[in-house]
């Protein structure tokens, strides 16, 4: 059995119900806005964010109403910042989809965006709990803060695995972590729980995103971005920030500074590329991931206790340090 069939088995029947929900909720009859809600719902994706709200409840309790419109409030903002994010980086696709600012332009897709966003707070308030609410909001205004400091950082000189660091606390991280808090919340879990299940989600995101940043150093065309996307965004991430800071290239620490500097061609971002590969920062991003992965299987091992669902949990850490796509 693959990965995903174990970390789904568990709450199968909760995610189909969770998947219907989300998808009743990018629904409308309008032509244009209910034809751009169409195009999002089409990406569809593995639902690893609702799926963990879901496990997390039912480790702590039981999968009610209130978690499912949790997730589906936490899934909706999250869609409602892609959608933004797209705008604000230009972007021309999505997940191997043309973005909704291509499909259309930047007018409807922030208007789409925020049509969504308003979706994400109408379901929430059905959850009537105070705790909840103030998670989602919070969430909202830390991943706004993450973009806002990712792009300033890209004008920063400093070459710093900190900063990385600091930015994917604000964006993946912060979601994982809300997603594992906010299910213990929904299922009546104490502060202590919710705060080591928040924990456990944070270093889950923290995983997660290196190793989709470890991607941007290969090709593939199931991953759905060329290589090099990342640089020729601005960003250096964490293989290249390692490669740079521990070896002395100064041609490297040029190209690092075009870079940032948007000036960088197609032909320099392979260069920078093969160098990260070569100077061993490709694994050391893969050691860091081990070690937030040992972190995260000390928690399933304290605070876990149904076999189904520490199954569940411990292939969920396994799929999102191996994952290939």
């Amino acid at each position: 059995m693959d990965y995903l069939s174990i970390i789904k088995q568990p709450i199968a029947t909760d995610l189909d119900d969770f998947i219907a929900l989300f998808n009743q909720s990018l629904t409308h009859e309008d032509g244009m806005l209910g034809s751009a809600l169409s195009h999002i719902r089409q990406r569809g994706g593995k639902r690893m964010r609702p799926i963990l709200m879901l496990l997390m409840a039912k480790n702590y309790g039981q999968i009610s109403d209130v978690t499912q419109h949790s997730a589906v409030g936490l899934e909706l903002l999250h869609t409602a910042s892609l959608v933004h994010d797209d705008v604000v980086d230009e972007s021309g696709e999505r997940r191997g989809q043309a973005s909704v600012n291509a499909t259309y332009n930047n007018k409807v897709a922030v208007l789409v965006g925020d049509f969504i966003l308003s979706t994400a707070l109408l379901h929430v308030s059905f959850t009537n709990h105070q705790g909840i609410v103030q998670e989602l909001s919070e969430l909202g205004r830390t991943l706004a803060a993450g973009e806002i400091l990712q792009l300033s950082n890209i004008q920063n000189r400093d070459i710093s695995e900190d900063v990385y660091y600091q930015v994917i606390e604000k964006k993946t991280a912060a979601l994982f972590q809300s997603c594992a808090a906010i299910g213990a919340l929904s299922a009546g879990a104490t502060d202590e729980m919710v705060q080591k299940a928040g924990e456990f989600g944070r270093n889950l995101g923290i995983m997660f995103q290196i190793r989709d940043d470890i991607f941007d150093y290969f090709d593939s065309k199931e991953i759905g971005k060329p290589t090099g996307n990342d640089m020729a965004e601005g960003k250096l991430t964490l293989p290249v920030i390692y490669a740079l800071n521990n070896t002395n290239f100064e041609s490297m620490q040029t190209l690092a500074k075009k870079v940032k500097a948007g000036t960088i061609n197609p032909d320099e971002i392979a260069v920078l590329v093969e160098f990260t590969k070569q100077q061993g920062g490709i694994d050391y991003a893969e050691e860091k991931m081990a070690e937030f992965s040992q972190i995260c299987m000390q928690y399933i091992e304290e605070n876990v206790k149904e076999k189904a669902i520490k199954d569940s949990l411990t292939a969920y850490v396994n799929y999102v340090v191996q994952r290939n796509y």
